[in-house]
């Protein structure tokens, strides 16, 4: 009689690697971040669309000035444009650094509750914003 040998399913233990097109976008944000002088994000054209739809920053909106002020080490400007912008752009430098060094990307319940974290503070900030510039009580950039 023959008996089906059952393999373990090892796809679930494989080592998870970034997507290629996530990859070149971070390289290619963080190298943007890097050669473009703040001056050229600062007076630039409103590219966001929720924002040129309603007037109001969407909770991403600054990061590209924040990361650029960051990457020229202006951190007082870089935390004025979007509270968060720093720690993404360190986030994103260290994912690149684990693309070089071909390191498998770190995965488990911190990673996950990293993850979550960083996007209910993002949506809590951004909503925060919204409603303070509506209301014509915020005096910051965005």
């Amino acid at each position: 009689m023959l008996r089906a040998v059952h393999s373990p399913d090892l796809s679930q233990h494989a080592p998870r690697r970034m997507p290629a097109w996530l990859a070149g976008g971070l390289v290619a944000a963080v190298s943007a971040a890097a050669v473009l002088p703040p001056s050229a994000v600062q007076s630039g054209p409103t590219l966001c669309p929720f924002r040129r739809l309603t007037g109001l920053p969407c909770p991403t909106c600054g990061l590209t000035r924040s990361w650029v002020a960051t990457a020229h080490g202006d951190l007082h400007t870089a935390f004025q444009e979007h509270i968060l912008g720093p720690l993404t752009l360190v986030m994103a430098v260290a994912l690149i650094g684990l693309l070089v060094v071909r390191r498998p990307l770190p995965s488990g319940r911190a990673v996950r509750l990293s993850v979550v974290v960083l996007t209910v503070v993002t949506a809590v900030w951004g909503v925060t914003r919204m409603i303070l510039v509506a209301r014509g009580d915020w005096s910051g950039p965005y």
